[in-house]
């Protein structure tokens, strides 16, 4: 009887967490698709006004749940630009030594440079990267929780702008196979509950970014609803 008892409310706690912390947030969150509001440019710029990469990524969570979903993912919060901080990327690139939370340069959306920045090193060194800038939104999700909107892409190498002919990272075109990626890690992580996407820049073929790099991409957002 004791045993019966038992598998019963065994069965009833796993249904009630299956419920409370799987099926009712992936619901609320499938219902809430199209109700974000997103802002009217769905593209960065640089410091000085060029565009620059555009928004592919969105996640819904608070700032400790990001840092966490994106350590359990194996990737690393960036460091501020610093002269220090400067020197050791540089000194990675050289000497090809590693440099796991490398800076990234600064871009703008809204007036407001990029509030967190995580990487996921290629090989030794900062040279090939994955790397992701986000922006806080200014309203909520519709479930009330902090909405960030990013822009993922891969760094392939370092050289000169083609505008400016300042040292900078090249990003790879295929700005869809970043967001993929970066998404994908993070389902594996099981840090997710769900996803799904929203219109942002929308079709481009022939886009150039603020060092003058060529991408391409389907244009949409993929939001990723992280787990409470």
């Amino acid at each position: 009887m004791q045993t019966r008892v038992a598998g019963w409310v065994l069965a009833l706690s796993l249904a009630y967490a299956g419920f409370a912390y799987l099926i009712a947030p992936a619901f609320w969150s499938w219902l809430d698709r199209g109700n974000l509001k997103l802002p009217d440019a769905m593209v960065t710029t640089t410091p000085q006004g060029i565009p620059g990469d555009p928004i592919n990524v969105g996640l819904i969570g608070s700032k400790p749940e990001l840092l966490n979903a994106f350590a359990a993912a194996g990737w690393s919060a960036a460091d501020a630009i610093t002269w220090r901080s400067s020197l050791e990327i540089g000194e990675s690139v050289l000497f090809d030594r590693p440099d796991v939370d490398a800076p990234v340069s600064t871009l703008m959306l809204g007036g407001r440079r990029q509030d967190l920045a995580f990487e996921k090193p290629v090989g030794q060194s900062a040279d090939h990267r994955h790397h992701v800038r986000f922006w806080l939104m200014p309203d909520p999700a519709p479930d009330g929780r902090p909405l960030w909107l990013g822009s993922a892409s891969y760094d392939r190498g370092v050289g000169f702008s083609h505008d400016t002919g300042q040292i900078t990272h090249h990003i790879g075109p295929d700005l869809d196979a970043e967001r993929d990626f970066l998404i994908g890690g993070l389902e594996a992580a099981g840090v997710l509950v769900s996803t799904y996407s929203e219109k942002g820049v929308g079709p481009t073929k022939t886009g150039r970014n603020g060092g003058g790099d060529p991408y391409f991409t389907d244009g949409m957002v993929t939001i990723g609803v992280l787990r409470p």
